[in-house]
């Protein structure tokens, strides 16, 4: 009962023609997952209202108290050495606290990472679905999917459902013949190659620091170096960003956990330039 006071919903009476509608669509035989193989889109949903249409209801212009706000800060560069992913652990629903300890960073496979930045659940799901695809093409090609194209299949899939209410923002990291290997792949469809990203409402923070840093020709301590620093300076501006810094080398031979860091620590040990 609080929670219905607090969200603003109506009593139990008629729960389902406020949250579904009035419109119900049919139950019929549904994919329980995305398929690359059908001429139309499908993907499995409640049934019920489309998705971007309850998101909509969701906030209080629709009379409901509910905040679908997002907060995080992860970064991504490449250098001599490989490509650098470092993020925080703060999982945030609007003002709440949700979570202090969440790893950010997907393991696709030994040679592929991906990063996760808004919607917790849609990050996740589509990156392992993104993880089975690519063990896949493995299995049926004989050979590992570049990272180009593994980060072209997660925009196919944001493709087919822009505009649906999807809140992704991630980074493709990997290393294939062609060598180490970043791409930025978000919600829209959108999927941009280049050699230093970071995302979440933190990022402005970690441009900052990274870009002065940065060299193509770092250390691999440099570069570790740098990675923590960045996620440190945005955790200690922006309120959304924080707990630990959770940061991976990628490497020819695959991608290594390079630390674990309470961000705190971190904060004292570069408060020379911070305050």
């Amino acid at each position: 009962m609080a929670l219905v006071e607090v969200s603003g919903l109506k009593p139990f009476t008629e729960p389902s023609e406020q949250i579904f509608g009035t419109r119900q669509t049919s139950l019929v035989d549904r994919p329980n997952h995305y398929s690359f193989g059908t001429s139309v889109q499908e993907f499995a949903v409640p049934v019920g209202e489309e998705p971007a249409g309850f998101l909509e209801s969701c906030n209080r212009e629709g009379g409901v108290s509910i905040d679908m706000n997002h907060g995080t800060t992860t970064l991504a560069f490449k250098f001599r050495h490989g490509v650098i992913v470092a993020v925080d652990s703060r999982a945030s629903a609007g003002r709440y606290l949700a979570s202090n300890d969440v790893n950010k960073v997907i393991e696709i496979n030994p040679y592929l990472l991906g990063t996760m930045s808004g919607s917790a659940a849609d990050c996740q799901y589509w990156e392992r679905l993104l993880a089975k695809e690519c063990r896949l093409y493995r299995l049926r090609n004989n050979h590992r999917i570049s990272v180009a194209a593994a980060s072209k299949l997660l925009c196919n899939m944001m493709l087919g459902y822009r505009g649906m209410g999807l809140s992704v923002g991630s980074m493709i990291c990997g290393w294939d013949k062609e060598g180490p290997g970043l791409y930025y792949v978000d919600d829209n469809g959108t999927r941009l190659s280049g050699r230093m990203f970071s995302t979440g409402c933190g990022n402005g923070y970690a441009y900052g620091v990274v870009d002065s840093g940065y060299r193509e020709d770092m250390t691999v301590e440099e570069a570790y170096e740098l990675g923590c620093r960045g996620i440190a300076h945005a955790t200690h501006r922006d309120a959304y960003s924080g707990g630990v810094v959770n940061m991976y080398h990628m490497r020819e031979d695959g991608w290594i956990k390079v630390c674990k860091e309470d961000v705190s620590q971190l904060i004292h040990r570069y408060k020379e330039g911070m305050f």
